[in-house]
């Protein structure tokens, strides 16, 4: 059991805990529940609701990172300062190494996405565009910890019928983070090749950055 936690140089594929505030409110909410679901089946949700400050104490969390076996987390809060508030994180041997804290704007649900979701456990393929996910030092830590919460297991092979899901970060000169999630769907073409088009499937957002803390602060 001691050997199974200790931290490993290429970790397993990471346990998510996802975590609701206090005050959390619908949007944040459903934000977590959405992630949690495609995070399915190494994600943890906590319906409890928890005090915590993840920026000014991490004790609780890098708690609940250990008794999860948990390397990766998202918490959602809401208060009048920093309304529809989504915290990202990954921690290593359950001490938390950079975290990023988001305003959630133009958010759309799963369920507002009237089509077929795709199975659990999809290894999504992640599409980065805007030149400051090159350029800034910042947004280019910020694209490694969006790598590792999103990329799922490894794995040496995948046949095309697996490719089925692709999740989208687009940065804007301002830093916003437009973030989109896309069913593909592959229909026949009369050829061998087929036509591939990509359904919106949610959930849709965009990503304001507030806070960050990184390892090297």
């Amino acid at each position: 059991f001691l050997e199974k936690r200790e931290p490993k140089v290429v970790e397993d594929c990471r346990t998510t805990i996802f975590i609701r505030g206090k005050n959390a409110n619908n949007v944040v909410l459903q934000v977590l529940k959405d992630f949690s679901l495609l995070k399915k089946p190494r994600s943890v949700f906590f319906n409890k609701k928890n005090d915590m400050r993840p920026f000014e104490d991490a004790s609780s969390l890098e708690f609940f990172s250990q008794k999860n076996d948990a390397s990766l987390f998202m918490f959602g809060s809401n208060n009048k300062k920093r309304p529809n508030n989504v915290v990202l994180g990954r921690l290593f041997d359950y001490h938390v190494m950079d975290m990023f804290e988001f305003g959630v704007e133009n958010f759309k649900t799963l369920n507002d996405f009237k089509i077929a979701k795709i199975p659990i456990g999809t290894k999504p393929m992640l599409l980065f565009a805007g030149e400051m996910f090159d350029k800034d030092a910042t947004y280019q830590r910020l694209k490694n910890l969006l790598i590792d919460f999103f990329r799922g297991p490894v794995i040496e092979q995948i046949r095309l019928q697996g490719l089925e899901h692709i999740v989208v970060f687009h940065c804007t000169d301002n830093g916003k983070i437009q973030l989109r999630s896309y069913k593909v769907v592959f229909k026949k073409s009369g050829t061998r090749v087929p036509h591939v088009v990509l359904e919106e499937m949610g959930p849709h957002m965009d990503l304001v950055l507030r806070r960050r803390k990184l390892a090297t602060d």
